[in-house]
């Protein structure tokens, strides 16, 4: 694969979604860069954004297995994951698969199960895998996880453990459409109600795996300076000593902030990343990851902000 057919490949799906899905454009492309770089994602926003009907349009057009969980309070581990179960036939234990067995995983309302539960899914999105009662099951090159959640506000959610935001690539914020979006809404799927059917829409799919992960591999080949290096890593590095910061991004956020870089960098036909790469995933990259202060809450500040004045001070490497 080229940079030219990773152009037309990302084009293609963005034409493909806009038909579906009004407006959310950096969602979009967060969601490919993700893609890309073998990252997670997560939505956050209220209900009734999109959130998950963007979800299930991207996995339709890259035509990989797909499972969509609903967290609940009462989901289990096992629900999740499967369990082993006696069969008096044979003598023995087999194991009966949960949903997280697939390639794109759909965590729907992820924060609004308890925190045991969430942390079955750590294992999974660091390295693609699962041990069930001893056992280790390998998930596929493929595996990936699109999770929403609301905002952490309302009622019946729980926060999700640093352990867990760490391991996501983005974290997006999903916010109301503009009035003329809104009436596009209407225009498109006012006759449907709530529900939206792809089939009757013509989404199909139009990439398969093995094309998703030659594109990975064109990526993974991307061209990374040192003084690009040196950029993400003074720029991570400020995030623990910054006094309005309890604590910063971990070692785990350099590479993976350098991995959506080079993304970004393909997506846009370079074969090298620019510091504007760097600049412009920064925010939904490492804000999750950031615990503000009690004296950053009482001025009001955001791990956004923050990171905007980290950028500022840190120099750019020509």
């Amino acid at each position: 694969m080229s940079l030219d057919n990773l152009q037309q490949l990302a084009a293609s799906i963005r034409e493909h979604i806009q038909q579906v899905v009004v407006g959310q454009e950096h969602a979009v492309e967060l969601l490919l860069i993700a893609l890309l770089a073998e990252g997670n994602i997560l939505f956050e926003g209220v209900p009734g954004t999109a959130k998950t009907l963007l979800a299930r349009t991207f996995s339709r057009l890259i035509s990989m297995q797909f499972k969509r969980v609903q967290f609940t309070p009462d989901l289990l581990p096992g629900d999740l994951l499967g369990t082993n179960i006696f069969d008096f036939k044979t003598s023995s234990f087999h194991l009966t698969k949960g949903p997280i067995f697939t390639e794109l995983l759909l965590a729907d309302e992820i924060n609004r199960t308890p925190p045991k539960t969430q942390a079955a899914l750590l294992e999974a999105m660091q390295e693609r895998r699962v041990t069930i009662e001893g056992k280790t099951y390998e998930l596929g090159d493929g595996f990936m996880v699109v999770a929403t959640q609301n905002p952490i506000e309302q009622e019946g959610t729980y926060p999700l453990p640093e352990a867990q935001l760490d391991r996501f690539l983005f974290k997006v914020t999903i916010g109301y459409p503009t009035r003329d979006q809104e009436r596009e809404l209407v225009r498109k799927h006012g006759r449907q109600g709530g529900h939206v059917a792809l089939d009757e829409m013509g989404v199909s799919p139009i990439v398969d795996l093995g094309t998703i992960l030659s594109a990975r591999s064109l990526v993974q080949r991307i061209e990374l300076s040192e003084p690009i290096i040196d950029y993400i890593v003074d720029l991570v590095r400020s995030t623990r000593t910054h006094p309005m910061l309890m604590s910063g991004a971990s070692p785990r956020a350099c590479n993976m902030l350098a991995m959506a870089a080079r993304a970004r960098a393909g997506l846009q036909g370079r074969p090298y990343v620019i510091p504007d790469d760097v600049k412009e995933l920064a925010v939904p990259a490492l804000a999750h990851r950031l615990m503000l202060s009690p004296s950053a809450e009482i001025d009001g500040l955001s791990a956004a902000q923050i990171l905007s004045q980290l950028l500022n001070q840190l120099q750019v490497p020509r």
